[in-house]
């Protein structure tokens, strides 16, 4: 059971004992600091009343629900020093677009790193007509990043410069990107353990074929000035080397084939599995 405080709609009595309290101390705190202690001790005593009328405690999840980043990471540092609770992670009303997606991966991601959060839950406003979709692909490229969970192969991709006048190497890494989102429903069980795979697209000479080496397969496209050749690194050696009109569609089948002899039935990484 979830037991949730959100800070819209606190306690008044609670919250009016404490800055009452407040007003007296030698050294009050902020407005903000009491409200911060005022979630924590309604969430405290709200697990400690259901636990009280027969709820076990492993069963209970506190949830304290703040819409700014410095105030969830002060929270949450609180309930996970003064109570033993699971904890769900949330940035409640975080926004729409590229604010909400920062606010809420700088805030649980400060909190992860430090082993605080059992569960997450990434809230974004969507756009007109949109769906909650982006909510879970946020939280799940958060973890994932992280290092803590993998749900879909990594497509590691340069962000052009200078030296990648050329548009193939983006829209590689976004064919690829898109493939494997649509097709990761059927890899799962297709291929156990395919989310694992990185895979690089580079689009320079200078940092690509380094990159590339560290993926488990990648490609490093030519840039500016370049000769028109695209080295192919596999497990950290390279290859073979793409040339001519089609290099984007031959590593595109490169990237199947190196999943289906690696995952697939009889593969090298399932056979170790089993």
């Amino acid at each position: 059971m979830r037991i949730g405080v959100n800070w819209g709609s606190l306690d008044q009595e609670l919250l009016t004992r404490l800055m009452d309290e407040n007003k007296a101390a030698g050294f009050p705190l902020t407005a903000a600091q009491v409200m911060r202690e005022a979630i924590v001790q309604s969430a405290i005593f709200s697990a400690t009343r259901a636990e009280e009328i027969g709820l076990p405690r492993e069963k209970i999840i506190l949830s304290a629900k703040v819409s700014q980043v410095q105030d969830l990471i002060a929270v949450y540092g609180e309930l996970a020093r003064r109570s033993d609770h699971a904890l769900h992670l949330g940035l409640t009303e975080a926004g729409m677009g590229t604010k909400g997606i920062v606010s809420s991966s700088a805030a649980m991601g400060i909190l992860l790193q430090q082993g605080i959060g059992d569960t997450i839950r990434v809230s974004l406003t969507p756009e007109p007509g949109g769906d909650r979709t982006r909510e879970v692909q946020v939280a799940q490229e958060l973890l994932q990043v992280m290092g803590f969970r993998a749900f879909v192969p990594v497509v590691a991709a340069c962000p052009g410069c200078g030296r990648t006048t050329s548009t193939v190497f983006q829209e590689l890494a976004s064919r690829i990107q898109d493939q494997i989102r649509e097709e990761m429903p059927a890899w799962r069980s297709r291929y156990p353990g395919v989310e694992a795979l990185k895979v690089a697209v580079m689009g320079c000479i200078v940092n690509g074929p380094g990159e590339s080496k560290h993926a488990d397969i990648g490609i490093s496209l030519p840039g500016t000035g370049e000769t028109p050749a695209a080295p192919v690194y596999i497990d950290g050696e390279k290859a073979m080397t793409l040339r001519g009109p089609a290099i984007a569609e031959e590593f595109r089948e490169l990237v199947l084939g190196y999943i289906e002899k690696r995952w697939g039935p009889g593969g090298s990484s399932r056979d170790a599995a089993e």
